[in-house]
């Protein structure tokens, strides 16, 4: 695997032939849609197959599995532009062996909320072990808030996905409850009937594991939430199903603020079996416009983590996501706009843009002016942050990656993953 920087005047037939490979090698790996426009300073993965097969009338990928001995799995992971579909066309080219050397094992997990799109989910599942529908709150009654999951968990079972069942203290208008937690925390005899709640939902919809998410606790709940995890893990451990819990990136035990002094980072690790560090959202839809998960900042949590936590039980947060901001930005007014990866790199090709690099961030951006005049900067990622970030895994001794979220594309996030690990 290389990646290429785009330069001015290349297109994907020429750097394509600069490499050796077919054009649409580099499309399906790097998400591109047609017409395939590009921006210079582009990051493009350039994947070498070792082995293809151009689909013949009356060939499935079944027949082509049996064939050739691999997998589905194997062939969704090596055929991004199939989306998870079966369907194929005669003529096209399809990838059954690719160039790779992967470091160690690994695991990727994610999120959706119930509505996602499910061609987007059915390119992203085949690389998944874990998959988390978004969420079940907490009703103001104390009981579980509805969620329409059913969608999801038919995808689960479809890629052979274990799905967590999330807890979160997330209301009916979305935002997550303080006091509502704290009500529930404040009191352990409620404790088991929650946990009945979740069970019942788990046995009854097939989930595989719990997952907690409680936010913006504050210190003064801190204590009780580690315990009332404590509570619920033999629970979860007697069903031989696991507990995870998200945790804020928290960059030393006495951190200050409601979201980081809620979350014992040692205590909670000794009552879950696997953490979620959630290294994103330095840069966010309300704050000045940088990087979503600057390295330095991300590092920082890990350096910490590692101090309170198993190395072992970590998955390390990664950002599925951009943001687009208008200038100039004008703190408590600005909002900035959510964008997919893949849809910021072809904004930039659409307007001309030329895609910058910040070494220190490890993260892409670039500026352009709208057709209503007002100035914009963009912050995403490609290629070039994705391998800045994913080797952390390995020199860490992480557990994995998890995934915020799985709502958008980013072929290359998931095809350089497969690279470097075993999924």
């Amino acid at each position: 695997m290389q990646i290429h920087i785009v330069r001015q005047g290349e297109t994907v037939t020429s750097i394509a032939a600069q490499y050796g490979v077919e054009p649409g090698i580099i499309t399906r790996y790097n998400g591109l849609q047609p017409p395939y426009f590009l921006a210079v300073g582009q990051a493009l993965a350039i994947f070498f197959p070792l082995q293809t097969a151009i689909v013949q009338s009356g060939d499935t990928l079944y027949s082509l599995a049996a064939r050739y001995g691999a997998s589905i799995l194997e062939l969704f992971r090596l055929n991004p532009q199939l989306g998870g579909s079966a369907l194929l066309r005669p003529g096209e080219t399809i990838v059954l062996a690719l160039e790779r050397q992967p470091i160690r094992e690994t695991q990727l997990y994610g999120y959706a909320y119930p509505f996602a799109n499910p061609q987007v989910l059915g390119g992203i599942l085949p690389y998944s072990r874990y998959f988390v529908p978004f969420t079940y709150g907490i009703g103001a009654d104390g009981g579980l808030l509805a969620l329409d999951d059913e969608a999801l968990l038919l995808l689960a079972r479809q890629y052979d996905v274990t799905p967590l069942l999330h807890l979160s203290t997330l209301t009916e208008d979305g935002s997550f409850s303080s006091e509502r937690a704290a009500r529930l925390l404040g009191a352990a005899e409620r404790w088991q009937t929650v946990a009945d709640a979740v069970f019942s939902q788990i046995e009854m919809r097939g989930y595989g594991g719990l997952d907690v998410d409680f936010e913006f606790l504050g210190a003064e709940n801190a204590e009780a939430y580690a315990q009332f995890l404590g509570f619920l893990r033999p629970q979860v451990n007697a069903r031989n199903m696991e507990l995870f819990a998200a945790l804020a990136p928290k960059t030393s035990g006495d951190q200050k603020g409601v979201l980081y002094e809620g979350h014992d980072y040692g205590a909670i690790a000794e009552n879950t079996d696997a953490v979620l560090l959630m290294t994103y959202e330095w840069g966010y839809t309300y704050g000045p416009p940088l990087a979503v998960s600057p390295l330095p900042s991300v590092k920082r949590v890990l350096d910490y983590a590692v101090t309170q936590i198993p190395p072992e039980k970590i998955f390390m947060g990664f950002s599925n996501y951009g943001y687009d901001w208008p200038l100039p930005y004008r703190r408590g007014e600005t909002r900035a706009r959510s964008i997919s990866n893949v849809y910021a790199a072809a904004l930039a090709a659409s307007v001309g843009a030329e895609i910058e690099f910040d070494e220190t961030a490890q993260a892409p951006f670039f500026r352009y002016t709208a057709e209503d005049g007002i100035a914009h900067e963009v912050w995403f990622e490609d290629a070039r942050s994705c391998m800045a970030r994913l080797p952390l895994v390995a020199q860490y001794g992480f557990r994995g990656v998890g995934v915020w979220n799985y709502m958008r594309p980013f072929p290359v996030l998931f095809a350089l993953a497969y690279w470097m690990f075993d999924i």
